[in-house]
């Protein structure tokens, strides 16, 4: 039996708490959050006990799901590793590389498990668009959402965005070169709404906006690559494919036809806290491990960073 714990169990942290409960060799040993009231009501929901000091949590277990503040993710992620305990940390891996580097780095010390909690390389949407994809030249990626008075202590390029910037790493090889983004803050002093142009190494280009206070949510990944084209959209769990071939003739004239592709729908966070018991049980990488979760975050700063640098060509800095 595998003891897992809960630290944070808000609006993400009680699902972490609801899965646990139903895997079979898991215990949910336990949650910790510092409203007690709500800690109180999700222990009690799943059959477990409350922990108003994370430290007391932490000697029942041998793995925890981090849903905190990212302000909080270092110093909490960096003690439960040097104690030897196996932790999943939700996304953003931190609030600064030198903080994720300080993660990683506990974790190959104590020979446990990191995981970041990028969901979206769960979806079986767009892991079977993922198969599909062969040399990408061109995204368009949509991600909006409605505002929730959640992770406002990072911008929409770290609370929201930063899904994408993590699916374009899996889906392109090469590194980002070129980045030019713009930002604006609407319902709080950080940037809510941006939109990035990526430019990679390879040449491929990559359209991403993201938005926190959009008035429905929409996640959608459209891939022009060397097959044809592939559209995902994510809320749906849908893959709409396209195949191109050129067909014989003077001169050849391209054919399109539509390529079927079947998704087995699934909850990506089942899947992705799956992983993470496994990789555990079977010591071997989870599928998004620590460097996976810095390299996002370092494309994520550097998206950031672009926003800033037109503010202030702009005159729009404050």
């Amino acid at each position: 039996m595998l003891d897992v714990g809960v630290i944070g169990v808000g609006a993400l942290g009680q699902h972490h708490a609801r899965l646990y409960a139903s895997f079979p060799g898991v215990r949910l040993a336990g949650v910790c959050d510092l409203q007690a009231e709500v800690g109180q009501s999700v222990a009690a929901r799943y059959g477990t006990a409350y922990f108003a000091d994370w430290r007391d949590l932490a000697a029942r277990v041998r793995a925890v799901s981090l849903a905190v503040p990212t302000r909080d993710h270092c110093a909490l992620a960096v003690a439960l590793l040097s104690e030897g305990k196996h932790v999943l940390v939700e996304k953003p891996i931190a609030a600064t590389l030198d903080e994720a580097d300080r993660m990683i780095a506990a974790a190959e010390r104590a020979g446990v498990q990191l995981q970041v909690g990028h969901l979206e390389r769960f979806n079986p949407a767009l892991q079977a668009a993922h198969r599909l994809v062969r040399s990408p030249r061109f995204f368009e990626i949509d991600r909006l959402n409605v505002f929730t008075p959640r992770s406002l202590d990072v911008d929409v390029v770290a609370d929201v965005m930063i899904h994408d910037l993590d699916l374009l790493r899996w889906f392109v090889a090469a590194p980002a070169a070129t980045i030019h983004a713009v930002g604006v803050p609407a319902l709080t002093d950080k940037v809510d709404i941006a939109s990035a142009r990526i430019e990679f190494a390879d040449g491929c280009v990559a359209n991403v906006t993201a938005s926190r206070v959009s008035l429905e949510k929409a996640r959608k990944l459209r891939c022009f690559h060397a097959g044809g084209y592939v559209s995902v959209d994510c809320l749906a769990q849908q893959v709409t494919a396209l195949e191109v071939a050129r067909a014989s003739g003077a001169p050849p004239r391209p054919t399109i036809s539509p390529r079927p592709v079947a998704v087995v729908s699934d909850e990506p966070l089942r899947a992705e806290l799956e992983d993470f018991i496994l990789a555990i049980r079977e010591g071997r990488p989870p599928l998004v491990d620590g460097r996976a979760g810095r390299a996002a975050l370092d494309l994520a700063l550097r998206v950031s960073a672009a926003i800033a640098d037109h503010a202030r060509r702009a005159g729009l800095a404050p």
